[in-house]
């Protein structure tokens, strides 16, 4: 819930900016912030005459009191929960297919960390990723935990649809309305209450440019677009636009983007990203990586200086498969190979 007291010092145009939406309080009730967005809730209304005051039907502390209600109930209706941002995520172990204790204890990640999740096909990966979006609480069936902020998570992360707290992304990705980018774009805005949908739209469409390397603008169909393109917008969309604070992406490896920028989008919007891969590219890019055996997590290994110096060799080497793909669909014979 926001609190009362530092709420009072918050300018209109700061309330305005922050929670767009509040303009309709001000409309509905009659409240005179014409001209005077540079002054506070409180300012405007000790200046009020008894006359207004009785025209608005509340006294100051009502109207304070129901504007922060208003603001608190909006902020849920769109899927934001003003009162629990997330800073870490924990996962508690539990066990592996055979039912023995995974071999650790706990694992913290903070905002804005990378995790790659790697481990043989079938090993796991996919239902930590579950565990986590479900915030497990040792009823799954590895009997995990999952802690936010270190503590035990309220079951509205799993049961309400409009609090999300975890954003998904993965290979299969099909648009079926008949939209074009803007159109789609702008619904999500809207949903959001978005005060600027337009910058925001444009935005993201550069974003998604920026990470498919396929350029396409907002009149096109979201039908029409590539795999690739289609990730790209939606890892755009997710970074610019999602309140959820937390990303799993489920191999996208063959997505058809520049990965590394992908997740640097996402990290520099401060959400914490978990990663299951095959890619060692991936897998290297993390801060930590955790390694999966027969359903449990077998070790958690922190990415060392060696590794962030093959990390650099493999982005030259990806840099030149890149190249020669572009190449290659552009007819030419690959004659020099530069490994």
């Amino acid at each position: 819930m926001i609190k009362k007291n530092s709420f009072k010092n918050l300018k209109i145009f700061e309330i305005e900016e922050k929670y767009p939406f509040s303009k309709s309080f001000f409309k509905q009730n009659q409240i005179p912030i014409e001209n005077h967005r540079e002054k506070t809730i409180t300012e405007i209304l000790k200046n009020l005459d008894e006359f207004e005051m009785e025209k608005i039907g509340m006294t100051e502390e009502e109207i304070i009191d129901n504007l922060i209600y208003y603001i608190d109930e909006m902020l849920k209706f769109i899927g934001v929960d003003n009162t629990n941002e997330v800073e870490s995520l924990t996962i508690i172990s539990g066990t592996d297919k055979s039912g023995k204790k995974e071999k650790f204890d706990s694992i913290n990640i903070k905002k804005s960390e990378i995790i790659s999740i790697v481990g043989p096909t079938g090993s796991g990966k996919s239902r930590l990723l579950a565990d986590i979006e479900w915030t497990a609480n040792k009823d799954t069936p590895t009997k995990r935990q999952i802690l936010i902020n270190n503590r035990i998570p309220d079951p509205k992360w799993r049961f309400s649809t409009s609090n999300k707290l975890v954003a998904e992304l993965s290979q299969n990705m099909n648009f079926i309305m008949d939209l074009s980018v803007k159109e789609f774009l702008k619904l999500h805005a809207q949903s959001r209450l978005i005060n600027n949908p337009i910058k925001i739209i444009k935005e993201i469409i550069e974003s998604a440019n920026y990470l498919s390397g396929e350029s396409f603008n907002d009149k096109t169909p979201i039908t029409s677009l590539s795999g690739g393109q289609s990730r790209a917008l939606m890892i755009a969309d997710t970074a610019i636009l999602s309140k959820s604070p937390i990303v799993l992406i489920d191999e996208i490896e063959n997505a058809g983007i520049d990965r590394k920028k992908a997740i640097n989008l996402l990290i520099n919007k401060e959400k914490i990203v978990l990663i299951a891969t095959h890619d060692p590219l991936l897998a290297l890019m993390a801060n930590k990586r955790i390694v999966i055996k027969n359903g449990g997590i077998e070790k958690v290994m922190i990415t060392n200086n060696k590794e962030i110096q093959n990390l650099k060799k493999l982005e030259t080497l990806e840099k030149e498969i890149q190249n020669i793909r572009t190449e290659l669909r552009n007819g030419k014979i690959i004659e020099n190979i530069n490994i």
